[in-house]
C-alpha cells in the first residue's frame, strides 16, 4: 500500500489528486488529527510525532510513504527518510521545481502555516534551485481553523484571505504556490484575490505526477505495491465535522476509522 501522512485531514487533497492519478493502487491515510495542528507546534515535536505515525503507516503495510503535510515535509523530511529505507515523497519538493518551471520573472509568493514559513523550507529549496529568485513568504494561521469549521466558502474567510495576499501583491510576484494542503479548497477564492497574472501552484497535484512517474520508472517498487483500488482512511480523533468535511474534499462517502499509534 501508498501510506499517506497528514496532521489533519488537510492531506485528504492529496491523497484525492494520487487516486485520481494512479487510481488503481491500495492506500492508507492516516490524520493526527488528536495532535493537530501541528503548525503552530515546535519542530521538536512535528518530528516525535512524524516518527511515530509514520511507524504506524508502516507497520500497516506501507511499502511507500508521502508527506502529504507541509509542515511535516519543511520539518521532518530528513528524519523520516534517515529512519526508513523505502521511497519517501514530500509535498515540497515537487511544488517548488514546477514553480520555478512555471515562473517567468523568478517571483515566487508562498503562503502556509507559521512552522512552514518560519523553516524558509520552501525559500532554501527554491533558492538551491535558481539562487537569484525573489521568494516571499506569509503565514496564514487564521485560514485552517476556518476551513475546519466549514468556513471557505464564507465572506470572513474571503476578507482574510484578501488580507494574506496584499503583500504579494505589493510585490509582484508572478507565482504563488499553496503551501499548506488544505489551501486547495480555497484555490477559487484565493486566485480572484491574487489576481489572473498569477499561476497558482497546488503542490498536491505537482506530487502525484511526480509519484506517478517514479513508479512507472521503477518497476522493482511498484510490484511491491498492491493494486484493488482499496482505501483505508484512519484519524486519531473522529468527529462528524471532520467526516463530514473529510467527505466534502474527496467528494465521496467515506469511512473512517479512529485509531494511531
Amino acid at each position: 500500500m501508498i501510506g499517506v501522512f497528514d496532521s489533519g485531514i488537510g492531506g485528504l487533497t492529496v491523497l484525492k489528486a494520487l487516486m485520481e492519478s494512479i487510481p488503481d493502487y491500495d492506500f492508507i491515510y492516516f490524520g493526527d488529527t488528536a495532535r493537530a495542528p501541528y503548525g503552530s507546534k515546535s519542530p521538536k515535536t512535528v518530528i516525535t510525532c512524524t516518527l511515530q505515525n509514520i511507524e504506524f503507516l508502516v507497520n500497516l503495510g506501507a511499502k511507500v510513504v508521502v508527506l502529504a503535510c507541509h509542515t511535516v515535509a519543511s520539518l521532518a523530511t530528513d528524519s523520516v527518510s534517515a529512519r526508513y529505507d523505502m521511497p519517501i515523497f514530500d509535498v515540497i519538493t515537487p511544488a517548488v521545481k514546477h514553480a520555478i518551471k512555471t515562473s517567468r520573472y523568478q517571483r515566487i509568493g508562498i503562503i502556509g502555516t507559521r512552522a512552514t514559513t518560519m523553516s524558509a523550507a520552501y525559500e532554501k529549496k527554491i533558492h538551491a534551485e535558481n539562487p537569484n529568485a525573489k521568494v516571499y513568504s506569509a503565514a496564514c494561521p487564521l485560514l485552517v481553523p476556518l476551513i475546519e469549521e466549514s468556513w471557505h466558502k464564507k465572506p470572513e474567510t474571503r476578507m482574510i484571505v484578501k488580507k494574506c495576499l496584499h503583500p504579494f501583491k505589493v510585490r509582484q510576484i508572478d507565482t504563488l504556490i499553496l503551501g499548506c494542503s488544505y489551501y486547495g479548497l480555497l484555490t477559487r477564492m484565493i486566485r480572484t484575490k491574487i489576481g489572473k497574472r498569477v499561476s497558482l501552484i497546488d503542490p498536491s497535484s505537482c506530487l502525484a505526477d511526480v509519484v506517478k512517474a517514479f513508479l512507472a520508472r521503477h518497476r522493482e517498487v511498484d510490484e511491491l505495491l498492491s493494486k484493488n483500488s482499496y482505501l483505508r482512511l484512519i484519524l486519531s480523533d473522529l468527529t462528524p465535522q471532520i467526516e463530514k468535511l473529510a467527505g466534502t474534499i474527496l467528494q465521496r462517502n467515506v469511512r473512517i476509522e479512529a485509531g494511531g499509534p
